[in-house]
């Protein structure tokens, strides 16, 4: 996937809150019926979710799950490797984490970190963070060679609406836990991680585990985005496996 992440035009959007809603709850509800055909079928749902800081991964995934069964989620927010996990190969943490057949599993934030942040803050060597693009690309192949879905979603903002993201959350008290003086000092670091996000995108963009890039100036719009992507996913998916789709109607009353 060639693409260029600081010249996306970012002018997608739903302005009317009626839209947004309609939007929303349409593929919310078709997300429930193809979670319990998922279920049925004992198929796996993996989601990975990354992006630039404040770029509204979090607020995603709450819309994601909002009226699902959470019997059959699991979130999974991926931060520093504890001291104990340090003692074993990277991805170890990561294979424990893995749904069992039927369930549905979001990453937020995964094993691109070996890519991203461990390659611009020097946690990987070069030659480690270099081979990590194959061995990803092997693990998701023999994850999805399995009964796994599997799609990867990256939110880009711009430059200037995270400042003014970061300038919100330092403002108000409800949301300041939000925002550490890692995430200004990453800001710093704007350049080196497009450039590792772009050729990220590139190695391990596949049929069997797909990117879809997000433009995320707009939350409404990028909420809605994922959502759909995902119903589109998984259909596409169920329809070459020769599975009928659910009854949407059902779903829509």
């Amino acid at each position: 996937m060639e693409v260029k992440l600081n010249k996306l035009k970012q002018d997608k959007h739903i302005d009317a809150k009626k839209e947004y809603q309609a939007e929303l709850e349409k593929y919310q509800r078709r997300l429930l019926s193809l979670q319990q055909l998922l279920f049925r079928e004992k198929i796996s749902l993996i989601v990975i979710m990354e992006g630039m800081d404040a770029a509204g991964k979090g607020g995603a995934i709450r819309r994601m799950t909002a009226e699902l069964d959470p019997r059959g989620i699991a979130v999974h927010p991926i931060s520093a490797p504890a001291p104990h996990e340090r003692r074993y190969h990277y991805m170890q943490r990561f294979w424990r984490k893995i749904p069992q057949y039927g369930q549905l599993t979001i990453f937020d934030r995964s094993w691109y970190g070996r890519v991203l942040v461990e390659r611009i803050e020097g946690f990987a060597e070069k030659e480690e963070w270099k081979r990590a693009y194959d061995e990803i690309n092997g693990f998701e192949k023999l994850i999805t060679d399995d009964r796994y879905i599997m799609m990867k979603f990256w939110l880009q903002i711009s430059k200037d609406e995270q400042l003014k993201r970061f300038e919100e959350r330092q403002n108000n008290p409800l949301k300041r836990w939000k925002i550490t003086d890692e995430d200004w000092r990453n800001r710093n670091k704007w350049d080196s991680y497009i450039e590792a996000a772009e050729e990220m995108l590139r190695r391990t963009h596949h049929d069997y585990a797909p990117w879809h890039v997000i433009e995320g100036n707009d939350k409404k719009y990028a909420r809605v985005a994922i959502l759909r992507k995902t119903v589109e996913h998984i259909e596409k998916y169920l329809t070459k496996k020769g599975i009928p789709l659910p009854e949407y109607a059902l779903f829509n009353a």
